[in-house]
């Protein structure tokens, strides 16, 4: 098992990794939308998934991996019905067909409106 740091995604704010590699696959920690740099954070759903995606894509580059290579995404909306049409335009973005296995639930979140963590596998 490997732990994953980069200092391009935030760092954490309690006791995980912002990764972890093991067996072949890239586990991420959720991630939100604060900007590695400033901790500044968005104020619409849409611009906060492009941050969170950037911060993940972050991590998977630290390991030689790219979005191509997320098998699943786990997502937090902090208003599952009212954000969910945004949030997916700003996911559309980042993935494209075969789009990785989604789990998307709404979350009691902590002054964000989403949080996003992947499984990435590493190609042979």
């Amino acid at each position: 098992m490997t732990e994953i740091h980069t200092a391009a995604a935030p760092r954490p704010a309690g006791a995980y990794s912002q990764g972890i590699e093991a067996a072949g696959f890239v586990w991420t920690a959720g991630f939100g939308p604060q900007d590695p740099a400033t901790g500044a954070v968005a104020d619409t759903v849409g611009a906060q998934t492009t941050q969170v995606l950037r911060n993940v894509e972050a991590v998977l580059k630290s390991r030689g991996l790219t979005l191509a290579d997320v098998v699943k995404t786990t997502v937090h909306l902090q208003h599952l019905h009212r954000d969910f049409e945004e949030f997916n335009e700003a996911y559309e973005h980042f993935f494209t067909a075969p789009y990785p296995a989604r789990t998307t639930v709404g979350s009691d979140l902590m002054n964000i409106l989403v949080e996003i963590d992947v499984v990435a596998v590493r190609r042979s």
